[in-house]
């Protein structure tokens, strides 16, 4: 398989995981909290924009593949995955929400899975209020991680807390949206 760009940053972006994760086991004396949050916040932004960077690569080079329309999704699911149980143990976010947003995508993509099987996956498209979602969910996990100053008086863990509530509202928003445009073939495929 010849040199894939796109493909490329995406397995760049499964590999800033670790890394990001990983800064928050090292100790205390090594890295002050501060810092972990600053070089956690550092890996989950250039991975956002090696999201938007890979997609549009792909498209204006013409190196759109099956492999990497599959990997895509796959590294995006796991980076938020990974920082939303970090949030959560750090405290920074509540259990429920990050059930919520990761139940959310592992139901969607198993419901756009099958859909395409029936070769229906169009009915199913990314919508604006899924990408609304995702500006939400992203910006807001960005601001939790930095949990640090932006401007004086300005809170991200405030501002942060607050995205992430209104991208929890939105994930079940799109949710029920993606799941009443496929009731229909799910109802038939129940008889």
């Amino acid at each position: 398989m010849p040199f894939n760009l796109p493909i490329f940053l995406t397995w760049c972006r499964i590999v800033l995981i670790p890394l990001f994760v990983g800064i928050y086991y090292l100790p205390e004396r090594w890295l002050p909290m501060p810092d972990k949050n600053l070089f956690a916040a550092f890996c989950f932004a250039l991975a956002a924009i090696t999201d938007w960077f890979d997609g549009y690569l792909a498209r204006a080079l013409g190196q759109t593949t099956s492999f990497g329309a599959f990997l895509d999704p796959v590294a995006d699911k796991l980076m938020v995955a990974a920082a939303l149980i970090l949030l959560v143990n750090l405290g920074r976010t509540e259990a429920w929400i990050a059930v919520v947003i990761i139940g959310r995508e592992i139901t969607i993509s198993a419901l756009r899975e099958w859909m395409a099987q029936l070769g229906r996956s169009k009915s199913v498209a990314v919508t604006f209020i899924g990408k609304l979602k995702t500006a939400a969910q992203m910006v807001a996990i960005l601001l939790l991680l930095y949990a640090g100053p932006l401007l004086p008086k300005i809170s991200t863990l405030f501002i942060g807390e607050l995205l992430m509530l209104i991208a929890a509202v939105l994930t079940l928003w799109s949710m029920i949206y993606y799941l009443r445009v496929a009731w229909p073939l799910i109802k038939h495929a129940e008889n």
